[in-house]
Parts: C-alpha cells; structure tokens; sequence
C-alpha cells in the first residue's frame, strides 16, 4: 500500500479487505481491471483516514454495473468512515443517488443548490428520485417528458 508508513501493511490490507480487494494484495497494477483500479484507489483514499475525500468523476470509465457497484460501494465507505465528501460529476442519476446535496454550476457558479430529501436506499423509481432528477435536468437544459406522457406508456406497455 503505497503512502503509508513502514511496519503499518495490516492498515493497508485491511483497506484492501474493505474494498474486497484482499486477494489481490500483491498483484500488480497493470493486471487490475478497471474497476478493480478505482477500488485500490478508494483504498488508497481511505487508508489515511481523511476528514475530506474529493471524487471528481470517480466512475466515468466504468461500465455500466461495475459504476453501480462502485457507487453503493462508496456509500457504504463513506457512511463507515465518515469523511466529507466532494462528488464531481456529469451524471445527475449519480448525483441524486448518492449526495445529501446536489449543486449545478453555470460558467462557474452555483445556480442550484438542492438538499436531496429522498429516502435511501435510494431507488430511481422513488416518485421524490424522479421529481429532483427531472428538476436538475431542466436546470441544465434537458426537459424529460412529462408525468403524462409516462402514464400513456404504462398503459401501452403494461408489465
């Protein structure tokens, strides 16, 4: 574990461990995969035990299921270790999901600034998840279609 100082290895494999990565202690890094990587980077973060953890696009070359996984596996690290955490990123399904409160710049300055009042876990399908995800959309210029236009789906496409 890089940064840590000599005689304090079970503090890195224990973060290792945390990130389900204590199989791969000593492998070396150009064999990890992608997600891999980004759990040892965590780990890397974690080890220290810092007050403030900064993210900035932390699942942008994951694919699909492994950013899902790597985002609950952040929220639960961060709800055991406690630190503040600054999230960087494009993705507002990311956002919703996992801040406590969702910021949206324009030319660099903050024109929203939401607490994100939904229950965890949180779930996509959650009416109140939808309702902050389709407000920051139109904040940032997308508009989805309305309520009405998902009823009409449902109907034409029942379960």
């Amino acid at each position: 574990m890089v940064a840590l100082p000599r005689g304090q290895a079970d503090r890195g494999l224990r973060a290792l461990t945390e990130v389900g990565l204590e199989r791969q202690a000593r492998d070396w890094p150009a064999t990890l995969s992608g997600g891999e990587a980004q759990r040892v980077a965590l780990a890397r973060a974690l080890v220290r035990e810092p007050e403030l953890l900064l993210l900035d696009e932390p699942f942008a070359a994951l694919d699909a299921l492994t950013r899902l996984k790597m985002q609950d596996l952040v929220g639960e690290l961060c709800r055991a270790h406690r630190p503040a955490v600054l999230l960087v990123t494009h993705d507002v399904d990311e956002a919703v999901r996992l801040a406590d409160r969702v910021c949206v710049l324009r030319d660099g300055r903050i024109v929203t600034d939401e607490i994100v009042a939904v229950d965890r876990p949180r779930d996509p399908g959650d009416p109140a998840f939808a309702d902050l995800r389709r407000r920051l959309l139109a904040e940032l210029g997308v508009h989805t279609p309305t309520a009405a236009i998902s009823d009409r789906h449902e109907k034409e496409w029942p379960e």
